[in-house]
């Protein structure tokens, strides 16, 4: 049964707020894909922070009006599975690393800040580090000095040591 308008309108202002304070979003053809395997990649999009949804394609079209994500309302055609997401890469990371384990799910395109993206622009972006792997990688250069510094102080300490023995 399909829904009635108030509901179309709670769907529709529901979207909206989603794209309002996202980054991202990637769309995916879904057809054919069985029910257990969309249920893990819902899994996997919650665990990534990512709102995942099938939609109609007529409700998210009026959802993106007037957003960044207005001129994707051209590939929004057929059965699709919406990835959104506020960080940069998840959407995109969460459907491209599912699509390479599942021929049944096509990256169709997507935007990023309001930049247009193929299929092979979905998958750059998805190659990215996320926030969290670039915050550990600065960590670790960070403390590169130090931890040489106090190797080379211990080292130090030990030829004093054995000099004064």
């Amino acid at each position: 049964m399909g829904l009635n308008l108030d509901e179309k309108k709670v769907v529709v202002a529901e979207v909206s707020a989603k794209m309002a304070s996202a980054q991202t979003v990637v769309l995916a053809e879904y057809s054919g894909l069985p029910v257990a395997h969309l249920t893990r990649l819902r899994a996997q999009a919650r665990a990534s922070g990512v709102y995942l949804r099938v939609l109609k394609n007529t409700l998210v079209r009026r959802a993106v009006q007037g957003t960044l994500f207005a001129s994707l309302a051209e590939q929004m055609t057929g059965p699709l599975i919406y990835s959104v997401s506020e960080d940069p890469v998840a959407a995109a990371k969460v459907l491209n690393d599912f699509a390479k384990t599942n021929d049944k799910l096509i990256l169709r395109g997507g935007s990023f800040a309001g930049e247009l993206l193929d299929k092979a622009g979905v998958q750059a972006l998805a190659s990215i580090p996320s926030r969290n792997e670039l915050l550990a990688q600065l960590l670790g250069v960070m403390q590169a000095p130090v931890t040489g510094f106090a190797c080379a102080l211990s080292a130090l300490a030990k030829q004093r040591e054995e000099a004064v023995s």
